[in-house]
């Protein structure tokens, strides 16, 4: 469910932000480095700070407006 609202919001910062999707699964250290306990998990890192966290499906509108506030 997350994956479209993603690439939505990928389109509108393309130029602006660069998106990474991690599996969890195959990439134990980041998750371990995030504190990744449920999935979906959408970080906003800035200049390597974690400026905002989500757990669960985030809405395209709340992701492009904390993205915008990250800029």
């Amino acid at each position: 469910m997350q994956k479209p609202i993603l690439e939505e919001v990928e389109k509108k910062f393309k130029d602006q932000v660069e998106f990474k999707i991690i599996d969890v699964d195959q990439n134990r250290d980041l998750a371990k480095k995030y504190a990744i306990q449920a999935v979906p998990t959408l970080v906003i890192e800035k200049d390597g700070q974690v400026l905002k966290r989500f757990t669960g499906v985030t809405s395209a509108d709340v992701l492009s407006s904390e993205l915008q506030k990250a800029l």
